[in-house]
Parts: C-alpha cells; sequence; structure tokens
C-alpha cells in the first residue's frame, strides 16, 4: 500500500547497498524523527570507488536493496533519497551579500544571498549539490543563525557549497531509475552520516565524523555547530583487504573473511600463540597462520590511514577544534580494537558512531556503523519534509 509520510534512503557503497525505510508520525506538533519500518541489504555490484561502472549490475543490487526494505516493511515507496560521494566531490565556502529593504531582514532577503553565495560558475561536468549556511552577518555582527527580523541595511551570508561530477550524479539517478524508483534527492553521504551519529552538543564543541567505507573514508568536520569541512580520502576496508590478499597469498573473498573474523586493529590485542586456517597456495590445500600476521598486516594500514585522515585535519588547521574528539563510523569501524587504535594516533577522545538518535521502531535493526550513512539520509529526509512538506 502506498501512504504519504513514507522516508526511504539508500546508500550504495563500494562493497554494500543498503536500504531503510522510515514513517514519520502522524500526530501534529511532533518532534522530528523516524520510526523505522524496514531495512534491506544486497552485495553491490558495478561499482568502483563509488562511480557506477556497470549500469544493469548497479540497478539489480539497488532494485535488491529496496524489495527488501519493502517486504520487511510491508509498505511500497516510489522515490529515495540516495547518498553520493567519491574523490570528484568538491566542497568550498561561499559569501554573498546583499543590501536589506526597509531596515529589516525578511524571509525574502536570506533567499536573495542565498541566491548570490550560490552563483557560482561551475564547469559544464560540474553540479551543485549542496548549499549549506554556515553564519550570517548583518551590518559587520558576526554569528547569527537566523536574520530573519534583524534590523540592518546590509545582509552577508557564508555558505558551504558542495559540487559532485555531474556524469557520475547523472548515472546514479539512472541507476535508480531503472530499478523503479525516483531520486528525491542526491545527498552527500558524509552529511547524511552526520545527521545519524552525532549529537548537536558534539557539534557545538567541534567534532570530527569520520566514516570508514569499503572504497573511500568521508571526514566531515563541525565546530560552533556549523560545518566546516568536507573531505572525501581514496581509501578504506578495501585497502585493508587488498593487503591481506597480498600479504598472506589467498584470494579476495577469504581475505575478507580473514579481515571480518580474525582481523585486529591492535596486534598486541591478539593472542600470539592463536593460529587460524587458511587456504594454501593450491586448490584445496588448507594451512595455519598465526593470527597476529594478519593483525599485524591490519595494524600497519590502519595507523597509516589515521595518519592520513589526520593530515587533512592538520592540513585545514582543524585538529585544535575538536573539543569532543573523533567519532569514527562506516562497516570498517567492525574491526575489533579499531577504537584504541584511533585514540593513540589522534591522541583524541575517539567514539564509535552508532544510528539510534531519532529513530523509533526497528531503529536497533540499523544500530550498527556500517548503517550510519543509509540511517542518515532516512533522517535527512525527514528533516526536509519537516521543513517543505516535500518528500
Amino acid at each position: 500500500m502506498m501512504r504519504t509520510n513514507l522516508i526511504a534512503g539508500l546508500d550504495i557503497g563500494t562493497t554494500k547497498t543498503c536500504a531503510v525505510i522510515g514513517e514519520l508520525p502522524d500526530e501534529p506538533g511532533r518532534a522530528p524523527g523516524l520510526r523505522v519500518l524496514g531495512v534491506g541489504q544486497t552485495r553491490t555490484a558495478g561499482m568502483r570507488g563509488e562511480r557506477v561502472t556497470h549500469l544493469e549490475e548497479t540497478t539489480e543490487s539497488i532494485r535488491g536493496a529496496l524489495k527488501e526494505a519493502e517486504l520487511m516493511a510491508g509498505v511500497s515507496v516510489d522515490r529515495v533519497y540516495a547518498g553520493l560521494s567519491g574523490d570528484h566531490i568538491e566542497a568550498w565556502p561561499s559569501m554573498g551579500v546583499v543590501a536589506v529593504h526597509d531596515d529589516e531582514v525578511t524571509p525574502g532577503d536570506v533567499n536573495r544571498v542565498h541566491e548570490v553565495a550560490r552563483a557560482v560558475a561551475l564547469g559544464p561536468d560540474r553540479e551543485l549539490l549542496h548549499a549549506i549556511p554556515v553564519e550570517y552577518v548583518v551590518d559587520h555582527q558576526r554569528g547569527i543563525k537566523d536574520p530573519v527580523g534583524m534590523n540592518g541595511t546590509r545582509l552577508e551570508a557564508e555558505v558551504h557549497l558542495v559540487s559532485c561530477s555531474a556524469t557520475a550524479a547523472g548515472n546514479l539517478r539512472k541507476a535508480v531509475t531503472r530499478a523503479g524508483y525516483a531520486v528525491q534527492e542526491l545527498v552527500l553521504e558524509p552529511l547524511a552520516s552526520a545527521r545519524s551519529v552525532l549529537t548537536e552538543d558534539e557539534k557545538e564543541v567541534g567534532v570530527a565524523m569520520v566514516e570508514m567505507g569499503g572504497g573511500t573514508t568521508d571526514v566531515a568536520v563541525y565546530h560552533e555547530g556549523k560545518i566546516r569541512h568536507v573531505g572525501i580520502l581514496p581509501f578504506g576496508g578495501l585497502t585493508v583487504t587488498n593487503d591481506l590478499v597480498k600479504g598472506l597469498s589467498i584470494p579476495f573473498a577469504e581475505a575478507q573473511r580473514a579481515k571480518e573474523q580474525y582481523g585486529a586493529a591492535f596486534a598486541q590485542m591478539v593472542d600470539p600463540q592463536e593460529t587460524v586456517e587458511l587456504p594454501g597456495p593450491s586448490p584445496g590445500q588448507r594451512r595455519h597462520v598465526a593470527r597476529e600476521v594478519i593483525a599485524h598486516i591490519v595494524e600497519q594500514r590502519l595507523d597509516e590511514m589515521f595518519g592520513l585522515v589526520q593530515e587533512e585535519l592538520e592540513r585545514n588547521e582543524l585538529l585544535d577544534k575538536l573539543g569532543a574528539g573523533i567519532v569514527l563510523t562506516g562497516g570498517t569501524t567492525a574491526i575489533h580494537g579499531i577504537v584504541e587504535l584511533a585514540q593513540q594516533v589522534f591522541a583524541a577522545p575517539v567514539r564509535a558512531g552508532i544510528p539510534g538518535d531519532g529513530l523509533t521502531g526497528l531503529a536497533d535493526s540499523v544500530a550498527l556503523p556500517r548503517f550510519a550513512t543509509v540511517a542518515g539520509l532516512a533522517l535527512y529526509g525527514a528533516d526536509r519534509f519537516m521543513e517543505t512538506g516535500e518528500g
């Protein structure tokens, strides 16, 4: 059956495609939030580095995840909030300035200043994904969150612009459309993940969300309640798996299994006497490998990855603004001991980010770091519906 208060999020990752269907409460004056009705997950095919490389395979992954979520929820949806990430994303701050009519800021003035801030020349191969208001300035008074109704003659707005490859966005929309759904909005994945795992207090004090997916690691930094930086780094859980393939001379599927079952981010957490059984070089052959060897390979790569994240934060002069430390999320966060390793590298408080705040119903179905993006997409959709009554 079709209902008007349903919201669906779709996360097409490098390794898995997830869908969440939620329902907005019907009662008037409701608090923002979402009742989770259904969750679906399939293995992603036809994606590489967060871009569509085989349209038909990606379409099948999307269809599989959404049909599973619809079956669990007992409802149908016709449109989704889809996540977008990858090394083609660019983000930068932009300023807009307008004169205020009648010495009082109106919603029309705010719309005009947003238009001015958004009016940047993008190449023919680029698409503007988001224009996120950071702060307003009225007659040189800074730090204003909502200027409507204030007296003044000059209104400025700082807006965080996010653009993406028009081709990558077009192919993603096409895959969703071919699966039988419409894209209500494409949403930058780090923004969605931050929506589901960060608290308002953390955003105020200063926090970096580090989402470690299969193909990319996304970084979103908030300070004084506002987004300050978005970065997409071209490595993730698959980088660790590929190291195990080379280091242990085993097939990819076996390396993935070894990482999930025996991997540890700290080699000293593992009993040096413990051995695990892995396939040998010839078919049908098995061999015993010290679990410590697997942990060493995993630790070395994760240590290097966290070092690159730290460099990203240092380069943008953000490390001293992280009063609440680091929130780790994404599927790779499931590796045993990863929070402890991150604490050592960043020398800051680190916690695992798990969706849950603002979710009811089958919320425990998405209470894992790997569902941070898809849960955040559904919550983002709920926020948009509350604001605009659309989607």
